[in-house]
């Protein structure tokens, strides 16, 4: 289980992250991108997920991962907290970031 306390930290941490409102969500940008929102019921997070970390996410972890769509098309995946084991939570909103991220702030870590 993950609380969105940890899903800020873990986002937080990662350089260049930044935290702003998106709506009623909140997201987690890297240079203005947006790679994770967190939903008004905080009860799961929509991380955004380059295709082939989607699939993957979707095929391992069907017991708290489902697609995320936005206007009819896969953007990405929605994580139910609850459910979601923390390591993976880390391990996905790391790869979104690195999707986002400018490939000279990744290579840095």
């Amino acid at each position: 289980m993950t609380s969105i306390a940890d899903v800020r930290a873990i986002a937080l941490s990662l350089a260049g992250a930044t935290e702003a409102p998106h709506f009623h969500y909140a997201s987690f940008r890297i240079r203005g991108k947006i790679f994770v929102t967190v939903p008004p019921e905080e009860t799961h997070i929509h991380v955004f997920l380059p295709d082939q970390e989607r699939e993957m996410a979707l095929t391992l972890y069907p017991e708290f991962v489902e697609k995320l769509l936005w206007g009819g098309k896969v953007v990405g995946v929605r994580v139910t907290l609850g459910y979601a084991q923390p390591d993976v939570v880390q391990q996905l909103i790391r790869q979104a970031w690195i999707a986002k991220a400018p490939k000279k702030l990744t290579a840095q870590t």
